[in-house]
């Protein structure tokens, strides 16, 4: 039975920022100038933003007085302390090193770990986590579980496959193995979370092997709400609980408080390895800042205190994960083939499905993105073959993603449902024009992270050499 949204968003809005829907010449324009990539438009140009949920945070009314408090001493200073300790708190970890966000935990820690010609495992990297690992030479490995193919609303697609993780790190041993991490949520399937039982199995099997397990914990608080609904056995424990229960299981943490931080800016690791604790604040003071700023100003870390905890609320997190159910069901309704069940961070659209006539290296993603933002002003990320695939470093091999996905990230406490309600009613339009849309090809990229700053034309267009 098809289930209501909640009667109304758990605040109140004590201030606006204006928003404009460009006419559609404009948007025309301003699609063909950035080349076909999202990621070049001006935010001015955007009606609704559902690029990210990383950074796009509305603050509380605690994290605006927060930010008044900010101690911006050097080294030392009191900001630094709060957020230590809420972090200590929370992650059970007795190092902890600010960073100014994920991607620069991601390089301090992969620029002292042993990486080159060696396997970092996961359940799925994600597109930084997988860009590091390759700029260090690398190789990234994932083993996501068959169930999150499934077309079935499993509670827990999120997770690893035990089976092969494990034959895989008997076939090629520890010395071959520098790092295994698990990311919560796993974004690239569809934002799904993964289950106390799995982390724990890929727990035990990393304490017999000596290996390294890291949890990257960037949307930690949605993960154990699904934990806390759907798993056995922890329905009555609290948030806060289960997030330490979880984290005890690792060795180190690392996090872009972008996200479930709900903060605009920040990151951490924390670790209980104090000999690598000390490498990693060596090299943090030539690129990043003193151990005890990372790159933050004391205002953004009494901002980071705040948010880990306001995150931790039930109600909080009860609401979000039910307005991207409410927001999914709406596309749905609209016939646009969705993954299911919903995650706690975004809606992902698979536009492989909706799309079977644009075949990957067309990037049927990209194509749905551009059109969503060319009907409607709506921004989106595609996570698929242009985000995910290129060209594999070590092997020259031509990857392809998966699955064909568009992401639509819901920046928490921004939106509400009536914004959603619109975004519907522009899938609407695409759905009824679908089989005009077509594919892109790439004029120039980087080899790394290549979405975010390639150039794109349509597939029928001369093509260029790619630079």
């Amino acid at each position: 039975m098809k289930r209501t949204r909640q009667p109304a968003e758990p605040y109140r809005i004590k201030s606006v920022e204006p928003i404009k829907l460009l006419p559609r010449h404009l948007r025309e324009e301003k699609i063909i100038q950035a080349n076909y990539n999202v990621f070049k438009l001006d935010a001015p140009d955007i009606y609704i933003d559902l690029l990210t949920d990383s950074g796009t945070s509305a603050m509380s009314i605690k994290q605006w007085a927060a930010l008044m408090l900010g101690d911006e001493s050097y080294a030392g200073s009191t900001s630094f302390r709060n957020f230590e300790r809420v972090v200590k708190d929370i992650f059970r970890k007795e190092y902890v090193i600010p960073c100014h966000q994920g991607r620069a935990a991601e390089h301090l820690l992969f620029s002292v770990l042993d990486t080159k010609g060696k396997y970092v495992l996961n359940n799925t990297h994600f597109d930084t986590t997988k860009g590091n690992t390759q700029h260090k030479q690398g190789i990234p490995v994932d083993f996501p579980c068959a169930e999150s193919m499934s077309a079935e609303p499993l509670p827990f697609k999120g997770n690893m496959d035990i089976e092969k993780f494990e034959q895989f790190v008997a076939e090629h041993g520890a010395g071959k193995i520098p790092l295994v991490l698990m990311t919560i949520t796993n974004n690239s399937v569809g934002g799904q979370p993964v289950s106390m039982k799995n982390i724990k199995e890929v727990s035990e099997i990393c304490y017999r092997n000596k290996l390294p397990f890291f949890i990257d914990s960037a949307r930690f608080a949605e993960n154990c709400f699904f934990i806390k609904k759907n798993e056995a056995g922890y329905a009555q424990k609290p948030i806060k609980e289960i997030a330490q229960e979880l984290f005890k299981q690792c060795d180190g943490v690392l996090m872009s408080a972008k996200k479930d931080g709900l903060a605009n800016i920040g990151g951490f690791l924390a670790l209980n390895d104090e000999k690598l604790y000390q490498q990693l604040t060596e090299l943090m003071v030539i690129i990043e800042g003193f151990p005890t700023y990372g790159g933050l100003a004391g205002r953004d870390m009494e901002i980071l205190a705040v948010g880990l905890e306001e995150v931790l609320d039930y109600d909080y997190l009860d609401f979000r994960v039910d307005q991207v159910r409410y927001f999914g069901e709406k596309l749905i309704e609209k016939g646009m083939p969705i993954v299911e069940p919903t995650g706690g961070n975004a809606v992902f659209i698979d536009a492989g499905k909706f799309l079977p006539h644009i075949p990957a290296e067309q990037f049927p993603g990209q194509s749905l993105a551009v059109e969503f933002y060319r009907e409607g002003g709506i921004r989106s990320a595609e996570i698929g073959s242009l985000m995910l695939g290129g060209i594999d470093p070590n092997t020259g091999e031509n990857l392809m993603a998966a699955r064909e996905l568009v992401r639509l990230a819901l920046p928490r406490r921004v939106y509400t449902n009536s914004h959603f309600d619109y975004v519907a009613e522009v899938a609407d339009r695409i759905v009824s024009n679908k089989e005009h849309l077509k594919g892109y090809k790439i004029k120039r990229a980087p080899e790394i992270l290549r979405h975010f700053t390639c150039d794109l034309q349509p597939a029928e267009a001369v093509m260029s050499p790619v630079g």
